[in-house]
């Protein structure tokens, strides 16, 4: 693990990632040696940078970091932290703040064998995210609503828990965004009162836009997920993986383009 550029495995009790919260995380996933979808990851992390006025790394630097504690590595992830750092107030933020970056490598999780052509189980969560939009879409470090709603289920032939926010609508799964399929429509919930617009999201928007598969962003009811042809989600680590069934209502995978899945999952570990 790497802590502002030293190999540390400590952070002071007065960071303000530990007192409050106060950061940003990127996962990264790395295949040959390389972090994939770098540019992207680096995008988002810069607008929460501004979005939250933390002082953001300069490019080269974070890449030299990453790609140190990646050393002889050909697979794995990559973590990227970034928060205030210490100092400050109370909850009032310092005026000039130090921030403090960690970057650690972990192996890669061990998911479902073939869970891209087989599908996945899903459920609904009762846990609800709030609306905040000056946090929406952002991948900040306050994951508690997430946290609660993984603790729902501990059979492991569920994969994904799907979380509404406070309305009713459906918003994004515990660790991934979703994605609906209907009259041969992608529809993908609208996410500017919260959920995190992950970088996979924009990979398949891009995608199903030069394919010129229309696009929905829109508020996703209940009764718009039981009527669906056929549900997928998305992160950075896995890709895409379809949703063979939500909480006993089974879905139609074949549903899903193929020419979409095969150029989303070509594109999910670029190392550009």
């Amino acid at each position: 693990m790497l802590i502002n550029g030293k190999t540390e495995n400590m952070i002071p009790a007065a960071d303000r990632g530990l007192q409050y919260g106060d950061g940003l995380f990127e996962t990264i996933a790395i295949r040959n040696g390389n972090p994939c979808l770098w540019k992207y990851h680096l995008e988002r992390l810069h607008n929460g940078c501004q979005r939250l006025g933390i002082p953001a790394p300069g490019n080269s630097l974070l890449r030299d970091e990453v790609l140190t504690e990646i050393g002889d590595k050909q697979q794995g992830v990559i973590k990227i932290i970034l928060t205030r750092g210490a100092g400050g107030r109370g909850y009032r933020p310092p005026s000039d703040p130090t921030p403090t970056r960690i970057i650690n490598w972990s192996e890669s999780p061990v998911y479902p064998e073939n869970a891209h052509q087989r599908g996945i189980i899903t459920r609904l969560c009762s846990t609800r995210l709030g609306w905040n939009p000056a946090l929406a879409g952002i991948k900040h470090l306050n994951r508690l609503e997430q946290v609660l709603a993984r603790a729902e289920w501990h059979d492991p032939s569920i994969q994904e828990g799907l979380m509404m926010d406070s309305a009713g609508h459906v918003i994004e799964g515990t660790m991934s965004n979703l994605f609906i399929i209907q009259n041969k429509q992608l529809i993908t919930p609208d996410l500017s009162r919260c959920g995190v617009a992950g970088v996979m999201q924009g990979i398949v928007l891009r995608t199903a836009e030069r394919l010129n598969i229309s696009v929905i962003v829109n508020d996703v009811t209940l009764q718009d997920l039981w009527s669906a042809d056929a549900l997928f989600i998305t992160n950075s680590l896995i890709g895409l993986w379809p949703v063979r069934e939500l909480s006993g209502q089974e879905f139609d995978i074949e549903a899903i383009p193929q020419q979409l899945t095969d150029n989303v999952m070509q594109l999910a570990f670029d190392h550009e």
